[in-house]
């Protein structure tokens, strides 16, 4: 918790007052809750007089006590304040001793009389639960869920006597998520945050600035949850309503049901999504249809017909098993242990004995629970077991499997051998015979770990933009399923094991993500090629090739994330250190283009990955205005001057999702744990406007057009300042001097707009050629297009493919029939090629002027845009360069190093080609200028764009 204290510490230091006003306090509680509220209000500057905590349990001290005690502030343990109703005097007369000025209550599980909440000057505050006066006691927070509340939180009241009823000082809520259950709210809101507000519920008090707010009775309940008898599932509620008890009654005493005539305990449910799987079925006492039993856990059917999920059973002699291993009849045979391993497992024994110190010895037999262990000690047992075996992920629920030593020991080996995983990945595929393999894609969200339909089920076609075919359906994501990626993406990061991983280890996974992307970088290449229309072999090479690279780059950089330190001016006598820390931002969004569906993804997720982030990424999609001659938006802005009785409507069609998903699967292959990568493929409009408003975004990347990257970073500004990063459009130019290397130059200069049938950032949007040279290069240009073969891309002998879908191929169509009208020569192509699919012939315009559509407008297609400059008018053509609001890329040919260098110096782009094109590197940092946008891609330069530096100053 020392960056729970960090972060008060910066808040309570930044004001003269906060500093001024200090209080005596008596806390009055217990917990490790209690021990953080203790610890961050010394730091403050207030003196804790006394300390009243509960007696030692089996020889140990409540961590309140254990920190007091160690500090030297005076603890008292009483077992009670009160007996038949009545204060105890003995007890009230050595509180009174320690002249408190007000009593702080953090999780206080005794009741304390009224005239010790009353005796201090302040009186007495207490951390409660609940948005009181919602739910009362106990058990409030167990009934925020099991009633479904959307929201949680906790009130800090003014101590009355016991009923929770006093004036609320102060309160703070949170959402509650769809599987939220009590430990996730305690571990993700109400501890951490309760402690901050604890905290400055006693400084608004110190300042004389703290409100009582008198609480109404409308709407309060107050219902304990005590008895096993109370807690059986009412089978004839609704799916959503079972789940809500199941989660809400937690460990203790654990909600049940009856299966095949047998009390069962139910623990970790959550809703299905998606359709029903395959099973076997069990029967349920009181259940309306029987249960039944996945390979994810048992299937619960609520009277509404959907399901939930259950993951562990626990029977009634305290064995709990997966749910999916409720038909194994044998118990798995015991595991042969090594040295090494026998060495741990004596390590091991150390800790239970260090734990149970009340037991006489730790037998193979030794029940963790049965030998008076609480919950404090799951936590301390699977904190101390990581720390002595390190690389060994541990959760507390292994313990509530594992309850006897032996049987943790086993659990513990099979973990260290990597014999324990999670359940195989369920994958409902799409299968399809192409370029000789079996293709096997996902087409369900990504959420979580898993698979599964989209809310509702909504789904829309992705085509083959070879022929046009359907691929298959996709799911299409809604808002809500959003909000379920970034839930899990924010748990992961805050409490799983991402987000206390080594950073070593963090690059051991991303390495073996590139591994397995190369070992399957033909189906990969396969993929791409009929979802995007890219050539297979370029597909091969950069599609994938650069993918595997970018990982295995950014792999490298996760043990190298470093600070420095910094001389500061120093106050004598004090002496001070400056240090920073590169710190990752928490959970991050990533909206990618479909020109390059698998390589932008790989540039911006390895980056953000390896500087330990989560993520929630949103394939390409596109909707369509159309009018009846098909136009891209940008199209039917320039033509309605003299279309204005066009009829238009709007179609929504699914683009490159394929890859992305099918890169989510690899993920769950490479160990990365569930709730780091969540792909979610849906609208921009929906989707991505959900992202970037969401409040648990810290960051959103995003590569297309200039016009959504403004709404993008408006909306990221206004939700709650997240970072952003852009790659937006281009119009990217080229300059070839009459001094270049002909033959390189026209290479090359074909590449700059042909590769990738076009669809490429970075294209040269338009050629300057030197007039001297210039019918000579448009001459050979037009030879080599003759040359170019446009067929099938996964012929290995094609050069240039479809387009990626039909509307951009029309755009292109439409933007070469502008081009014509105002005047520019169409030397060649400007047509759709008359054969099946989106195919657009390779085009080249001259004679181009610098008022003209085609000059100032990005095509994103295979149409090169060439003007003449006055041989040697190097400032003019550079004018001519720079007059345009892009700074993507830029090029120049010439053998003149001093005229190279002169020209490179002078374009306004973020990138500069000399004599070559098209030359990315993931180590190159990669990014725009001006309306091309911010922020990089690649290189060192990418990873800083996913931390945050904090500065630490030490005063010693």
């Amino acid at each position: 918790m020392l960056w729970t204290a960090n972060t008060i510490m910066r808040k309570f230091s930044t004001s003269s007052a906060y500093c001024q006003n200090k209080l005596k306090l008596a806390l009055i509680g217990q917990s490790l809750f209690g021990q953080e509220v203790y610890t961050n209000l010394r730091k403050q500057g207030h003196k804790v007089v006394g300390v009243f905590t509960v007696p030692d349990k089996d020889g140990k001290a409540d961590p309140l006590a254990a920190a007091a005690e160690k500090d030297g502030t005076p603890v008292f343990k009483f077992p009670r304040w009160r007996l038949k109703g009545e204060p105890i005097q003995e007890v009230v007369e050595a509180y009174k001793s320690v002249g408190a000025e007000l009593n702080v209550m953090p999780f206080c599980s005794q009741f304390i009389p009224m005239n010790v909440n009353d005796h201090p000057k302040h009186g007495s505050i207490i951390y409660h639960p609940s948005l009181l006066p919602r739910h009362r006691g106990a058990s409030s927070i167990n009934w925020t869920l099991i009633e479904g509340d959307k929201k949680a939180g906790f009130s800090i009241f003014w101590a009355d006597d016991g009923l929770d009823t006093g004036p609320v000082l102060l309160q703070r809520e949170c959402s509650v998520d769809p599987n939220d259950t009590v430990d996730t709210l305690y571990n993700r809101f109400l501890f951490p945050e309760g402690i901050k507000a604890m905290v400055e519920a006693v400084q608004l008090i110190a300042d004389g600035q703290a409100p009582k707010i008198p609480q109404t009775e409308e709407g309060a309940s107050y219902e304990g949850i005590q008895k096993k008898s109370n807690a059986k599932v009412n089978l004839a509620l609704s799916a959503e309503a079972m789940h809500n008890w199941i989660r809400g009654h937690d460990k203790v005493p654990g909600a049940w049901v009856t299966i095949d005539g047998k009390p069962v305990t139910l623990y970790t449910s959550s809703m299905l999504s998606g359709s029903v799987p395959a099973g076997q079925p069990v029967e349920v006492e009181g259940a309306s249809q029987p249960g039944l039993i996945t390979k994810s856990g048992l299937l619960l059917f609520g009277s509404d017909g959907k399901a939930l999920q259950v993951k562990n059973l626990q029977f009634e002699d305290g064995k709990m098993i997966p749910a999916s291993k409720y038909f194994s009849s044998e118990e798995s045979a015991s595991l042969e242990l090594t040295d090494e391993e026998q060495k741990m497992a004596e390590e091991i024994k150390a800790i239970w004995k260090g734990i149970l110190s009340n037991v006489s010895s730790i037998e193979e037999t030794t029940d963790f629970f049965k030998s008076g262990a609480a919950s404090m000690d799951v936590v301390r047992l699977v904190e101390e077991v990581k720390q002595k075996c390190g690389g060994v992920q541990l959760q507390n629920e292994d313990v509530y499997m594992a309850t006897t030593f032996q049987s943790f020991i086993q659990m513990f080996v099979r973990r260290l051998r990597g014999e324990d995983q999670e359940e195989e990945l369920v994958i409902d595929y799409v299968t399809k015979e192409v370029n000789n393999m079996t293709l096997k894609m996902p087409y369900q969200c990504f959420i979580n770990g898993s698979f599964e339909d989209a809310e509702g089920g909504k789904t829309y076609n992705t085509v083959n933009p070879t022929d046009g075919s359907v691929i298959c359906k996709v799911s299409y994501a809604s808002v809500g399923d959003v909000d379920r990626a970034v839930s899990a993406a924010k748990e992961a990061f805050d409490n799983g094991p991402w987000g206390k991983m080594n950073p070593r280890d963090r690059g051991r996974l991303l390495y073996r993500l590139a591994d397995l992307m190369e070992e399957h970088q033909e189906e990969l290449a396969t993929i791409e090629t009929i979802d995007s229309g890219a050539v297979y072999t370029l597909a091969l090479k950069t599609h994938v090739g650069m993918s595997v690279q970018t990982f295995r780059y950014f792999a490298g950089w996760c043990d190298k994330i470093q600070g420095s330190t910094i001389p500061i001016n120093q106050a004598r006598p004090n002496r001070n250190l400056t240090f920073t820390k590169k710190e990752p931002l928490g959970v991050c969004a990533i909206v990618i283009p479909w020109n390059y569906p698998l390589m932008m993804l790989a540039w911006k997720s390895a980056a953000c990955l390896a500087a330990g982030n989560t993520l929630v990424l949103k394939p390409a999609q596109v909707t369509h205005t159309y009018h009846r001659t098909h136009t891209h938006t940008r199209i039917i802005e320039h033509t309605q001057k003299t279309n204005a009785d066009m009829t238009s409507f709007l179609l929504i069609s699914q683009v490159t999702p394929l890859t992305a998903l099918k890169f989510a699967e690899l993920t769950v292959k490479a160990g990365i744990p569930k709730g780091v990568v969540n792909i979610v493929p849906g609208s921009g409009g929906l989707v991505g406007q959900r992202m970037s408003d969401h409040p648990d975004i810290r960051k959103l990347g995003f590569t297309g057009s200039t016009p959504i990257g403004k709404q993008i970073m408006k909306s990221c500004a206004v939700s709650n300042l997240k970072k952003v990063s852009l790659e937006l459009g281009g119009k990217s130019p080229l300059i070839i001097f009459s001094d270049c290397d002909m033959d390189k130059a026209v290479r090359m200069g074909m590449s700059s707009v042909y590769f990738n049938k076009g669809e490429n950032c970075i294209a040269a949007g338009r050629l300057f050629v030197e007039e001297s040279i210039h019918d000579e290069f448009i001459t050979r240009v037009v030879e080599e297009i003759k040359r170019m073969k446009i067929g099938d891309p996964l012929d290995r002998s094609t050069d240039h493919g479809p387009q990626n879908h039909k509307a951009h191929m029309d755009k292109l169509v439409e933007y070469c029939e502008i081009g014509v009208k105002e005047g520019a020569t169409l030397v060649c192509g400007g047509k759709q090629v008359d054969r099946p699919g989106f195919f657009m012939e390779p085009t080249v315009f001259t004679e181009v002027e610098d008022h003209m559509f085609i000059a100032k407008e990005e095509s994103f297609g295979p149409v090169m845009v060439v003007s003449k400059f006055k041989d040697g008018d190097v400032d003019d053509v550079l004018r001519r360069a720079n007059d345009t609001e892009f700074g993507l890329a830029s090029g120049v040919f010439t053998r003149d190093i001093n005229k190279a260098m002169y020209v490179s110096e002078r374009l306004e782009a973020g990138t500069v080609f000399i004599n070559t094109y098209n030359k990315t590197d993931v180590a190159a940092p990669f990014g725009g200028f001006k309306q091309s946008g911010f922020g990089k891609d690649l290189g060192e330069d990418a990873l800083h764009e996913y931390l945050r530096t904090k500065a630490i100053t030490v005063e010693y």
